[in-house]
């Protein structure tokens, strides 16, 4: 399995290691794990030569180990992370005539078939597409591409789930702090929600490259009870989301947020935008309130009814709480096992 290091917080590292826990329990499967970055060290805080020593790193480490395996499961983003980590691999793979499996996990993945050259026949030389939502398998039917989908998963019993039925203005924003996930939007909806419940308070959890522009942005538009915490432990999430009462995501390009799975299973009513595969996985009105990417009046309003309507929040959450079932992780380790059976017969 190739993927970024389990010490990196995100989405898919998380999941690479979820993963990779089930799969050490199948009889008979040999698993190796392989990160796309190595810690250098110091280094790391030099731009350009991290990156060259970072590739070159991976490059050695793939020839190196590749040629012991059958197949490489390659979890993949989009544009430079693919080019510089996953094209790597489907070469090595097709030099060594090894199965290659490309796991693509981003939402914009329609953008890049279409305007980086090197994509979509590079994804035709793929053994098998896979991702975790149905959303992107349309995504690739549209540029002729088969892909199947085999979802996240989420280890429910980590989770504190707690019935919230009158809800405290205490609100959590949990994403990764760059462009794709329009934090502005969130911000927003959230001094709206502010005029009306003074006392309304905003955890923004993560870390990324425009922290500091968003904590001024806040600043600027007058927010009050707010707080940029930075990077949060995974094995410390559970109980974020145990102390908070409303979670907001306003991405315009989304797969399959992990992150919504955890709010399922802590009982959290979640206010999203409908960007990319969300609403696969989130239903309006039936697992979580979703509005058009960009309104901050909708999303202030859908926090708000929260806020007014107990009702809404017991049916929504009771609803998302057996929709998590779905994501079990035996059951989708045996969906994987049988997709290594089909690729290697035998």
């Amino acid at each position: 399995m190739i993927a970024p290091s389990f010490q990196i917080l995100g989405g898919q590292s998380v999941q690479a290691s979820r993963l990779m826990n089930q799969l050490s329990h199948v009889e008979g499967l040999e698993m190796g794990f392989q990160p796309i970055t190595t810690d250098i060290g110091v280094l790391r805080r030099i731009p350009y030569l991290r990156t060259v020593l970072s590739i070159g790193l991976y490059w050695l480490s793939l020839l190196r180990r590749v040629w012991r395996y059958d197949i490489l499961h390659v979890f993949s983003a989009s544009y430079w992370s693919y080019n510089l980590w996953t094209l790597p691999a489907l070469l090595m793979a097709k030099l060594l005539g090894k199965k290659i499996i490309l796991n693509y996990r981003d939402g914009q993945a329609a953008d890049h078939m279409t305007n980086w050259p090197l994509a979509l026949p590079t994804v035709r030389m793929m053994d098998r597409v896979v991702t975790p939502s149905k959303y992107l398998v349309d995504v690739f039917a549209g540029f002729n591409i088969q892909a199947r989908s085999i979802v996240n998963v989420i280890d429910r019993d980590k989770f504190i789930f707690r019935e919230r039925k009158q809800l405290k203005p205490v609100f959590l924003h949990n994403r990764i702090l760059e462009p794709l996930y329009d934090i502005r939007t969130a911000l927003q909806a959230f001094q709206i929600v502010q005029r009306e419940y003074p006392e309304a308070d905003l955890t923004v959890a993560h870390d990324g490259p425009l922290r500091g522009e968003l904590e001024a942005y806040a600043a600027e538009i007058g927010l009050k009870h707010y707080r940029f915490v930075g990077r949060v432990p995974h094995e410390e999430i559970a109980t974020l989301y145990d102390q908070v009462d409303l979670y907001i995501t306003s991405p315009v390009y989304d797969c399959m947020p992990g992150s919504l799975l955890e709010c399922f299973s802590s009982g959290l009513p979640v206010v999203a935008t409908n960007a990319g595969g969300i609403p696969y996985i989130a239903e309006n009105e039936r697992t979580a309130l979703l509005v058009e990417c960009g309104d901050f009046e909708a999303m202030a309003k859908a926090c708000l009814r929260l806020l007014r309507e107990p009702e809404l929040v017991i049916r929504l959450t009771q609803a998302a709480r057996e929709e998590v079932l779905r994501y079990a992780e035996r059951p989708v380790r045996d969906q994987w096992v049988e997709m290594y059976k089909e690729v290697i017969p035998g």
